[in-house]
């Protein structure tokens, strides 16, 4: 994959010395999940360049095929993909891919889904069904991947079983929660990813042998 290199102070990090376009190894990342869980959020936060956005603003004829329960003040939607890059550790560079989360752009997560490493799914347990999509794409691909569970302001609170179990999750995946808005916790939420990923390839290298 070609390198993405933004020479403008602005679009870095303090606390990232490295420098990713000198990292040895650059991983593929999507973040998917339901509409207005909050990928564009996810990706914006942790990424240590400008990310770049597809948004445009919500009509009023796309009422009747966009979902807006639960997150009415949503303006804007996703009609491509959001792209950012973090930098995990020195020699490990993540690329991140947003995917659209509405039915109508899904013809697009084929394409992305290509060459991927893993995939969070963000879930809101207001809409907890909305992330069922996302879920059963990455599990027929064999595609690894965590659930990061968006805690948003007001919502009740459930652990990562009750969540497993309410999206009946193949056993051994890791669901985590999150707050979208913060580097941090976002930047936790992709290491998890990373350590899940090397586990599934690790036993399906053994597996061949």
């Amino acid at each position: 994959m070609g390198s993405v290199h933004s020479d403008h102070p602005s679009d870095r990090w303090p606390s990232d010395p490295v420098d990713p376009a000198d990292s040895v190894l650059a991983l593929k990342i999507l973040v998917a999940g339901g509409f207005g869980v909050g990928k564009t959020t996810l990706v914006g936060a942790v990424s240590e360049i400008r990310p770049l956005r597809t948004e445009e603003r919500l009509t009023e004829a796309g009422r009747e095929v966009d979902d807006l329960d639960g997150v009415e003040r949503k303006t804007t939607t996703t009609v491509a993909m959001d792209f950012g890059r973090i930098t995990i550790r020195e020699g490990l560079a993540l690329y991140l891919f947003g995917t659209p989360g509405q039915d109508r752009f899904w013809f697009l997560w084929d394409e992305l889904a290509q060459g991927a490493l893993g995939a969070v799914v963000l879930a809101d347990t207001r809409r907890l069904t909305d992330c069922f999509p996302a879920v059963d794409f990455f599990e027929h691909r064999s595609i690894p991947f965590v659930v990061a569970v968006n805690r948003f302001a007001g919502t009740s609170e459930y652990g990562p079983d009750e969540v497993a179990r309410a999206l009946d999750l193949d056993p051994g995946t890791p669901v985590v929660l999150c707050d979208a808005r913060q580097r941090a916790s976002g930047k936790e939420v992709l290491i998890s990813l990373v350590e899940h990923a090397g586990r599934v390839h690790a036993a399906r290298l053994l597996a061949e042998v």
